[in-house]
């Protein structure tokens, strides 16, 4: 490993047609670290997984695998990852043992192997009950946590992860969370794609933020929200422009520290206390009373939102066009 790091992306860039995927991307990983893309549908996370997991080639830059070109060595790299992408790569008319056996004999496991590590993993995933019935009875939730499984049917010390806890219950993505943080425990390496901002924060121990397939920062949760502050201050005023009208009032002190969002002002600052009083007596003096006001800790919905100017948004939609950039 080229510097010790698990994995290195210098300039990557990709594709599609006129849609620019990613547009010359860096980022390095430390082995048994967490990595995570945050970013919205669109901003290229997808792509960058496909290309490090060699399913796609890139068309400009290098990355490498546990020091293994992902053009170059190839073949190198597909034996030591695991990929779960967005939509599960099993066999609906196969039973959950018999997709983890044909994973199994797929990477080349010893025979005398393959039953025991199907049956640890069935055991680990919480799917033993369903292990001999066929994966189209299975519930979407349960065909994700397989799908995961099967990635992991060859141990590899490289895990890409591609959203992977999208259309689970809160109960089955805790489930899926301590898994995963079990797996880094024991020295596997993961790269992680979300655009649950909570998820990001609590399992990256290192966090880029992809834009339209640019890193606009890279850097631990806990820095990023720093840049911030240490307070946020989120108020409420309805009806009659009363927003627009405490955003002008308030922008002549706070500056650039303001956002608005229809009827909502969102206040970052690290002195917390004196700006929520300067808030108050500055509304107060023109009249307004805010309808809520909420005093907080900064999220990263928050620094994605100052960086990008929009929101992370999980419920939309794929971009229209082929998928790829997501």
């Amino acid at each position: 490993m080229r510097n010790g790091n698990a994995i290195e992306v210098e300039g990557l860039q990709k594709r599609f047609g006129e849609v620019v995927a990613l547009s010359g991307i860096d980022f390095t990983v430390p082995p048994g670290t967490v990595f995570g893309l945050l970013g919205p549908n669109g901003a290229g996370k997808t792509t960058a997984v496909r290309v490090l997991a060699t399913v796609l080639s890139p068309d400009g830059g290098r990355a490498e695998v546990l020091g293994h070109d992902v053009v170059r060595d190839a073949a190198a790299v597909r034996r030591r990852i695991g990929l779960a992408g967005q939509n599960a790569a099993v066999d609906p008319n196969l039973t959950g043992r018999e997709n983890l056996r044909m994973v199994g004999y797929l990477s080349q496991l010893p025979s005398a192997e393959i039953m025991g590590r199907a049956a640890e993993l069935l055991e680990r995933f919480g799917l033993v009950d369903a292990a001999d019935r066929p994966l189209r009875t299975y519930s979407g939730g349960m065909r994700r946590r397989l799908d995961v499984a099967a990635s992991l049917m060859a141990h590899p010390p490289v895990l890409f992860l591609d959203e992977p806890t999208t259309g689970l219950d809160i109960t089955s993505r805790e489930d899926l969370w301590v898994m995963i943080r079990e797996l880094v425990d024991t020295g596997t390496t993961v790269l992680l794609t979300t655009q649950y901002l909570e998820e990001a924060d609590r399992l990256a121990n290192r966090i880029a933020v992809v834009d339209h397939g640019r890193i606009i920062a890279d850097d631990t949760p806990t820095r990023l929200k720093s840049q911030l502050g240490n307070t946020v201050v989120d108020i409420e005023l309805h009806g009659d422009g009363r927003a627009a009208r405490a955003l002008g009032l308030l922008s002549e002190r706070l500056g650039d520290r303001i956002q608005r969002e229809g009827e909502r002002l969102r206040i970052t600052s690290d002195r917390g206390a004196h700006v929520l009083i300067e808030v108050l007596r500055l509304l107060g003096g023109d009249g307004m009373e805010p309808d809520t006001l909420t005093v907080r800790e900064p999220s990263l919905d928050d620094v994605f939102l100052a960086i990008t100017g929009h929101h992370a948004d999980p419920e939309s939609g794929e971009d229209a066009g082929d998928g790829e950039v997501s």
